[in-house]
């Protein structure tokens, strides 16, 4: 089922009684003033008969009238409010905002309760966009001793004693924090507003309440269906089978809050929620496999929509219901069965019909873009063409929506075999997603649905289509038609990559693309190769580019899943530390990989290969590849980086280089979890001492957040050495170090202490992990790990993929760091050094020990 923004609905009755109960009819009708108070009930009058859209005009003829006169600033606030909730109403949210910020203003000084209602107001114009961060800030801010900040709405609620407001603050917090993907902390919060709402007896807060809580839990269940998956895969099915318990115990909680909002919307006799709690249900059910009982709830649920007033409710709930009149469709390009599209066309026929009544374009897009997807799947591509090109047009000012519908032109273009047009249609649907990245790729991002299912099949469909015309296997000259068309898909994989990560780390991601053009390679670096993979569904391309502009392209003919296996095999072998190791498998992905290249490597003299990496390809060291004679690192030097675009390519200063080194020798519990004791880090941090003078070291108890902001406000420090657990999950929330106070520390917490307290804007030039670890098989962990480096402001960073026993990491260490200072390597010569020690020598020379450090970013 495509995922629709759903509305917040707290504050439901506060809305509803500003504007049946203004009180215009008690403010003087002044003499200068008469057409402003006709314009403002013509405005109620309209509103109140559902034609929203036409409440706005005369609203805003209102409010223009009321600003040029400076004694009716209360007008103008009220007037401000209402249009905010129109817009709302009508899914314009930046429009929203803005009339929120003018009430906000008016109230700030004289009305503080007033204030945080209407901040909590304005926070779910920011949650309905994605952008959770400001929500946030204005619902709590930052939570220090389990406190929100002063200034804030709920804050401002409990000072105030508005139980009302912070009934609201706290449930709309909670909506932040779960589309944000964070559903224990929403759950949290949303306890919070349910236990007020049930004290003040406040039906509709507290059915909001329910709703929500139902929503947090059947999130929680579909991210343990797909951990369970996983695991599956990777052979743990005792793993595998205690989350599938997790998360039908969770679809049970939500089934229970779902039931108790519907009793509640019954006794209320509140159409709207019903309808809207029975849709809930449904996907519930069928994924107990209950598929009579979801389609009995289906039923009730179309019954109660027929009595519902013609809105933008009634709208959404339509285009859910004709979605959810089959179970698993769990992608917006799957097709519904034969059977049930006749009733799918009906639902959006009138789903259609509503929104052009009220004048809904945003939600007459999505009614009629789903119309047009269904004469796509009965291959009716005329219709299907024409109900696409109304749903872009009625998309035209919600350009969330409009990808979607350029996405759907291309793909029906292409089963028409006009490929031109294909790729002009998806070339715009990546520009529309490239305008509005932020808000689109940071919501519900552990479930991944809106970028796994709706963003990334339209790069990876575009980049498809393209390669179909580059011959395979031949060397293209720079100046060659084909090499400037790889140029032009390795630009599109690059933008996949940039929107992967934003939407790993969410709205708190500060990606700085640094090199904005194709970066030429032989300018800055005259011997390395830059090899690029892309997965797609039933091969693999892998393009090398050649410091001269040659480029070539050769072809893995393995689809995603066989691939997946292969790697997964090579890495388990790698990390199998007491096993006589097997170089099979590495063997077999250097045939893939660098086999087809090696006549152009050595007439180029490469002596170093960067990788930018696909997918499940992140999970594994290049370095550890296999001629079936040697390693790769052995005959090259070998990094790895998300993306060209976000690598700044200068090299490092081996003059003045110190490091601030943080370190954790002690055993430690996080979230139930036992991390074992890093005796030798301590040799690890006398080494780096030993290599960097003015090195700063802060040891266990005084590795935290306080002291380490107060080095890095006092002392600029080029590097960051970091010896303690690190765990790279597969969302960023997942990925933290810990600190020696037996603290979690994320990546994104990191870069903020990094960019608040350093001496200059310069990124710091190495950020080191030598303790951290990935999933085999996840490369949405690898995928954090690879943005390492840019979340955390750094030029280069340099990480294990796995853990390993910490003697081994300490001389890899001071190797790195002495061949850093002492010599003119770049900092990819200096890590192959520190690899080679260890494979020359007899103790570390198992790929166990040495193959798991890589380097991120700058290589130079």
């Amino acid at each position: 089922m495509r995922r629709h923004r759903k509305v917040g609905y707290f504050l439901l009755i506060m809305f509803l009684s500003y504007l049946t109960c203004l009180g215009w009819g008690n403010i003087p009708v002044l003499a200068q003033m008469p057409y402003a108070h006709q314009f403002v009930q013509q405005g109620i009058k309209r509103y109140q008969a559902g034609d929203y859209q036409g409440a706005i005009a005369p609203w805003q003829r209102a409010l223009i009238l009321y600003q040029k006169s400076k004694n009716n600033q209360q007008e103008v606030a009220i007037v401000a409010e209402n249009l905010a909730r129109t817009y709302q109403q009508l899914g314009q949210s930046n429009q929203a905002i803005s009339y929120w910020e003018q009430a906000i203003a008016y109230y700030r000084p004289i009305n503080p309760q007033q204030t945080g209602r209407l901040m909590t107001e304005k926070a779910q114009s920011y949650s309905s966009i994605g952008q959770n961060r400001q929500a946030i800030a204005l619902l709590c801010g930052t939570v220090q001793n389990q406190e929100c900040l002063p200034q804030t709405a709920v804050t401002i609620a409990r000072a105030h004693n508005d139980l009302l407001g912070e009934a609201a603050a706290w449930g709309s917090l909670g909506e932040a924090y779960r589309i944000r993907g964070d559903y224990l902390q929403a759950i949290n919060y949303l306890q919070n507003s349910l236990k007020i709402a049930e004290a003040i007896a406040n039906p509709q807060l507290h059915i909001s309440a329910l709703n929500s809580l139902g929503n947090a839990y059947s999130n929680l269940a579909q991210v343990g269906d797909r951990q369970a998956n996983s695991a599956e895969k990777l052979g743990d099915r005792e793993q595998a089978n205690q989350l599938r318990q997790q998360a039908a115990s969770n679809t049970t909680k939500a089934l229970e809050y779902f039931q108790n909002s519907l009793q509640l919307a019954q006794q209320q006799s509140d159409r709207t929620h019903q309808t809207h709690a029975y849709i809930n249900l449904i996907p519930l059910y069928y994924r107990q496999a209950n598929y009579t009982t979801a389609a009995q709830t289906h039923q009730q649920a179309l019954a109660l929509w027929q009595q519902l007033p013609d809105d933008r409710h009634k709208i959404y709930a339509a285009i859910n219901l004709a979605r959810l009149q089959q179970p698993n469709i769990d992608s917006p390009l799957e097709c519904l069965n034969a059977q049930v599209q006749p009733k799918a066309i009906a639902l959006l026929e009138q789903a259609a019909s509503i929104a052009q009544k009220t004048q809904d374009n945003r939600a007459l897009s999505f009614a009629i873009g789903e119309l047009g997807h269904i004469y796509e799947c009965r291959q009716d591509y005329a219709q299907a063409l024409k109900l696409t090109q109304q749903a872009r047009w009625a998309a035209e000012q919600d350009k969330d929506s409009l990808y979607l519908w350029e996405w759907q032109t291309g793909r029906i273009y292409q089963a028409q075999q006009q490929k031109t047009a294909a790729i002009n249609a998806y070339e715009k649907a990546i520009a529309t997603i490239e305008a509005i990245r932020d808000e689109i790729l940071t919501a519900n991002r552990d479930l991944q649905f809106d970028f796994r299912d709706t963003v990334e099949p339209i790069y990876r469909d575009l980049i498809a289509l393209k390669l179909d015309a580059v011959p395979p296997a031949v060397l293209l000259a720079a100046t060659d038609a084909n090499n400037k068309n790889l140029s032009s898909i390795l630009s599109t994989a690059n933008s996949l990559k940039l929107a992967e990560l934003q939407n790993y780390f969410g709205d708190d991601c500060a990606l700085n693309v640094v090199n904005q053009q194709e970066v030429d390679i032989g300018s800055i670096d005259k011997n390395t190769a830059i090899f690029s993979s892309i997965i797609l569904d039933n091969q693999t391309a892998v393009i090398a580019s050649f410091p001269n502009g040659n480029k070539k392209v050769v072809w893995l003919n393995q689809d995603s899943e066989s691939l997946r296996r292969e790697i997964n095999e090579f890495r388990l072998g790698l990390e199998s530390f007491f096993d006589e190791y097997d170089p099979q498998p590495a063997q077999k992905v250097y045939d893939w990989l660098i086999r087809p290249f090696t006549d152009e490597l050595q007439q180029a003299q490469i002596n170093t290969l960067v990788f930018i990496q696909d997918g499940i390809l992140r999970s594994v060291p290049m370095a550890a590849l296999h001629d079936g004679k040697q390693f790769l690192i052995q005959k090259y030097a070998v990094a790895t980086t998300p993306g060209l675009s976000l690598t700044e390519l200068t090299a490092t200063n081996p003059q003045n280089l110190r490091a601030l080194a943080l370190g954790l020798t002690e055993s430690v519990i996080i979230d139930g979890q036992e991390f074992a004791p890093l005796p030798h880090v301590q040799q690890e941090i006398s080494e780096v001492q030993e290599q960097l003078k003015g090195t700063t070291p802060l040891l266990n108890a005084e590795f935290n957040r306080t002291r380490l902001q107060q080095e890095l406000s006092k002392t600029t420090y080029p590097i960051i050495h970091i010896a303690t657990h690190g765990v790279f999950g597969n969302a960023s929330e997942a990925t933290f170090l810990i600190t020696g106070n037996q603290e979690k520390l994320t990546i994104t917490e990191l870069d903020a202490l990094i960019r608040s307290t350093t001496k200059t804007t310069e990124p710091i030039e190495l950020l080191t992990l030598t303790a951290c670890q990935t999933a085999i098989g996840d490369d949405r962990a690898a995928l954090g790990l690879a943005g390492v480096a840019v979340q955390a402001g750094a030029k280069s960073a340099l990480a294990s993929l796995w853990s390993i026993e910490d003697a081994a990491t300490a001389q890899v260490a001071a190797q790195f760091y002495q061949s850093l200072t002492n010599s003119r390597m770049s900092k990819a010569q200096a890590l192959q050094k520190a690899q080679l020690a260890l494979i020359e020598g007899d103790k570390y020379a198992h790929p166990a020990y040495w193959a798991p450090y890589i380097l991120i970013g700058n290589w130079l």
